[in-house]
């Protein structure tokens, strides 16, 4: 959740309930979760080493298909990119569900995802090439719930899902299909 001042210098002698109160607020686009992209560092630790966290070398290749890449959450260009194939687990640590599995990043330095409060565009757009599935774990990492979005809206269904499931405290992302890992979704 997103504070502002409850000063408002546009309004004279706006001064809120106490003056330098903070009050919380939602704006219009805000939403109930953030996107987490795979971080700058992993993916400059991959290109760097050509090793991923498992001791595998990592595969580069000219993309095959539209991914995306897991750091700017952007399609690659079938053909044209290059990207890097690497095994990869998003879970902190180990665990009943904590699974391992292959994902792409560009071979380039990229900028991460940005607009973290809404569920990447081009991906959400594309579901003929990204079907997907949400899944839910609670705080211990166990798989607590499981969606495929088909066609619905999934900054919506995220939304929902946080509001009504309590026990989901984060969701993965993932290719309904390849049931390859997309990004993380976050609780605000």
């Amino acid at each position: 959740m997103f504070f502002k001042p409850a000063v408002n210098p546009q309004v004279p002698g706006c001064t809120g309930n106490r003056p330098g109160a903070i009050l919380p607020y939602k704006t219009a686009t805000m939403s109930n979760f953030k996107i987490v992209p795979i971080s700058r560092e992993t993916a400059q630790q991959i290109r760097e080493t050509k090793k991923d966290n498992y001791g595998n070398d990592v595969v580069i290749q000219v993309a095959k298909g539209k991914g995306p890449c897991r750091v700017s959450l952007q399609p690659f260009e079938k053909g044209k990119d290059r990207r890097i194939l690497f095994a990869y687990s998003p879970f902190d640590g180990p665990g009943l569900y904590a699974e391992t599995g292959p994902v792409f990043i560009n071979a380039e330095p990229v900028e991460p995802y940005q607009d973290i409060y809404r569920f990447p565009p081009a991906v959400k757009a594309d579901k003929e090439s990204f079907p997907l599935t949400l899944i839910g774990y609670d705080v211990r990492g166990f798989m607590v719930y499981t969606q495929l979005v088909g066609n619905d809206d999934v900054d919506k269904l995220i939304e929902k899902i946080f509001t009504e499931n309590s026990r989901v405290h984060y969701l993965h992302a993932r290719n309904a299909e390849a049931c390859c890992f997309i990004c993380k979704i976050e609780r605000i």
